[in-house]
């Protein structure tokens, strides 16, 4: 049992403390963005080291430190993101008569930066780590793009529970590319893709090495996360209860995000209606 219990509780428990803790950090003060994002920095440089030596590394421990390690990369992400740093060079809501492919490519361009930077991280962490048996940090990293991807994808086609209460101020007017709709065509695709992957994985933990065994558990679990992450979007569940400890930060400014939601809003089930 404690095979596969105790890497899918650190695994949960890593995920939900740091998700947990970037929205902290999102619903302070802009003035303490900086040290955030120094300090998300200074973790960064440490995680790259801590893949560089884990790669090489096939054991349970070099398993747990891989993915904290590519957990903590992709925290920088979207610490970055998140608070304004690297963004894209659209910063303004939607218009109303803004439809079709130019929607979509104005969506694009609210996080274009945000996903080119995606795509370097990436590319460096597979030659950091190139030729290596332990690629768990990897992997994590891209379950985790995978995850924030589809997730943002599926909110822009138009599902049930948008989440917008979770967002900083400062990118209310990503609401404006959201639509609220019962379902949309891509949501029974990614479900589908990610029970798949999520099926192989576990299959790949069963009679494996201890290395394999907790690397491929670890995975798994935050692929079974990405499909309840999913679920969550169309399900009448209030999800969101998970981060309420993480969002007190910023409840001074609850009257203010409260206005820009119901605008905001409006605006969505404009485009829904549009659709």
């Amino acid at each position: 049992m404690t095979t596969y219990g105790l890497p899918m509780v650190a695994t949960l428990l890593l995920w939900w403390a740091s998700t947990g803790a970037i929205l902290y950090l999102d619903g302070l003060d802009r003035r303490t963005f900086s040290w955030s994002m120094a300090g998300a920095t200074v973790l960064l440089g440490i995680a790259l080291c801590g893949l560089a030596t884990s790669s090489a590394e096939t054991t349970p421990g070099a398993a747990y430190e891989a993915f904290a390690c590519g957990l903590a990369v992709w925290a920088w992400q979207l610490v970055s993101y998140y608070m304004g740093y690297i963004t894209g060079p659209r910063k303004t809501a939607c218009e109303a008569d803004c439809l079709g492919w130019k929607r979509f490519v104005e969506a694009v361009r609210t996080s274009l930066y945000h996903e080119l930077t995606i795509i370097v991280f990436a590319i460096a962490l597979l030659a950091l780590t190139r030729g290596q048996p332990n690629q768990i940090g990897v992997w994590t990293f891209f379950v985790l793009w995978w995850m924030h991807t589809s997730a943002k994808l599926n909110v822009y086609f138009g599902v049930p529970n948008l989440s917008e209460e979770l967002l900083p101020e400062h990118l209310r007017f990503l609401v404006s590319f959201m639509a609220r709709k019962p379902m949309n065509l891509f949501f029974p695709l990614s479900v589908s893709v990610s029970t798949i992957v999520t099926v192989l994985l576990a299959q790949n933990a069963i009679d494996a090495t201890s290395f394999e065994t907790t690397g491929y558990t670890i995975l798994a679990t935050l692929m079974v996360l990405a499909v309840a992450e999913h679920w969550f979007l169309v399900a009448p569940l209030h999800a969101n209860a998970l981060w309420r400890w993480a969002v007190k930060s910023s409840s001074s400014n609850d009257a203010a995000r409260d206005e820009a939601v119901v605008g905001t809003r409006l605006r969505t089930r404009e485009v829904a209606r549009s659709l």
